[in-house]
C-alpha cells in the first residue's frame, strides 16, 4: 500500500506540474553570433536566452554559439533558412545580397546621425517596411527593435586621422554591403571585404590599413593588438543587428511561447540599447589608455560631409538599387 500510495503521488505531480520539460523535450533555439565572447552584444543576447528559457520553464532552450562557432552574421541568412540555427542578428549589410533595399542604412542620409534620430526613422513605418521585406524574402520573423552596436568610425594603423580627407587613398575594410564600398569610394578610398572574425590578422598582416567600426568591436577585439593606432569618431554610419528567427522555429512555436519570444525582445530592447551605449564610451576611453590616438569629428565636419555625400544620394540609390519611392519616404522622415 505504501507503495501504491508512492507511485500515486509521483504520477500526481506529473499531472499537476506540466512546466517541468525533459531537457530532450524542448524546442532547441542555437543563436548564432560572430563576435566573441567578450563583445557586449553576446552577453545580451545570452541574457535574452538566459530570459526565454526561464520564462518558458524549459519548454525552450536557447543557446548561444558566439565567435561564428556556427556560422558568419554573413551566412546566416541561408542557415536561418535550411536549419543549421533558429535565431541569428545580423547586421542590414549581411542582408543586402538578399534584398538590396537594405542598403539603406548606408545611404547619404544616414550619415553623422545621432541614434535618437537613427530609432525615430527606423523603429517606425520604414523599419517595418524594411522587415516585411526580408520575413518574406528570407522567410523569418523579426522578433522586434534593431539592437544596437553603434557609430561605425574609421580606425587606421599607421596614417593620423584628423579630417575626413585623410581616408584618401587608403585600403578600408568594411563588414560587407555595396553602400559601405560606395561609402569607402566617396572618401577615395581602396574598399577591402574582411570577415570580423578575420580582422584581427588580416590588420597585423597589412591586408588593409584602416576599416569601418565601433569603439567597442575595436576594444573588445584589442585591435591596438593588432596595429591600430589612430580613430576619427566621423559616424560613419549607425549600426544595428535585427534580431530575426526561422520560420521553421517560429512555427513549431505555441502562441504563448512566441509571445514569450516577442516580450522578452521587447522588454529588453531599450535597456540592451542604453547598456549598448555606455559600452561604446567606454570603449573609447579603453583604447585611448591602450594608445589608441582619437579625434572627434566636429559638427561642422559631420554637417559638411553629410551636404557633399546628399549630393551623390541620386547616383548611390540607383547604384545600390534601392526603391526610389522608400528613398523619399526615409528622407521625409529625417525632416532633411
Amino acid at each position: 500500500m505504501k507503495r501504491r500510495t508512492l507511485l500515486t503521488g509521483a504520477t500526481t505531480a506529473a499531472v499537476f506540474a506540466p512546466a517541468i520539460v525533459r531537457a530532450q523535450d524542448a524546442i532547441k533555439m542555437r543563436i548564432s553570433i560572430e563576435v566573441a565572447a567578450t563583445h557586449k552584444r553576446t552577453d545580451l543576447i545570452q541574457q535574452y536566452a538566459a530570459e526565454v528559457n526561464k520564462r518558458s520553464a524549459g519548454r525552450i532552450h536557447a543557446e548561444v554559439y558566439h565567435s561564428a562557432q556556427l556560422f558568419r552574421d554573413r551566412d546566416v541568412a541561408k542557415a536561418l533558412r535550411q536549419g543549421g540555427a533558429e535565431m541569428a542578428t545580423p547586421g542590414p549589410w549581411n542582408l543586402t545580397g538578399i534584398e538590396r533595399n537594405m542598403e539603406l542604412p548606408l545611404t547619404p542620409v544616414f550619415y553623422g546621425r545621432t541614434p535618437q534620430e537613427v530609432h525615430r526613422v527606423l523603429d517606425g513605418v520604414i523599419g517595418t517596411q524594411l522587415n516585411a521585406l526580408i520575413e518574406k524574402k528570407i522567410g523569418v520573423k523579426v522578433v522586434g527593435g534593431w539592437l544596437d552596436l553603434g557609430a561605425s568610425h574609421t580606425f587606421s594603423t599607421a596614417r593620423p586621422l584628423n579630417a575626413p580627407a585623410d581616408l584618401k587613398g587608403l585600403k578600408i575594410r568594411t563588414s560587407g554591403g555595396a553602400g559601405q564600398m560606395v561609402r569607402v569610394t566617396f572618401f577615395e578610398g581602396v574598399p577591402n571585404l574582411t570577415a570580423w572574425p578575420d580582422v584581427p590578422l588580416a590588420l597585423s598582416q597589412g591586408t588593409f590599413d584602416a576599416l569601418f567600426t565601433t569603439n567597442e568591436s575595436c576594444a573588445s577585439a584589442k585591435l591596438w593588438e593588432s596595429g591600430v593606432k589612430y580613430t576619427l569618431q566621423d559616424y560613419q554610419f549607425f549600426a544595428q543587428y535585427i534580431p530575426m528567427v526561422s520560420g521553421t522555429f517560429w512555427a513549431k512555436l505555441s502562441p504563448d511561447l512566441q509571445k514569450i519570444v516577442l516580450d522578452v525582445w521587447s522588454e529588453r530592447i531599450g535597456p540592451m540599447r542604453e547598456t549598448m551605449a555606455e559600452a561604446q564610451a567606454k570603449a573609447l576611453e579603453t583604447m585611448q589608455k591602450n594608445g589608441v590616438t582619437a579625434v572627434i569629428a566636429s559638427p561642422a565636419q559631420v554637417a559638411d560631409t553629410r551636404k557633399r555625400l546628399l549630393g551623390t544620394e541620386a547616383a548611390v540609390v540607383k547604384e545600390l538599387g534601392v526603391d526610389p519611392e522608400l528613398m523619399k519616404r526615409t528622407t521625409a522622415a529625417f525632416g532633411a
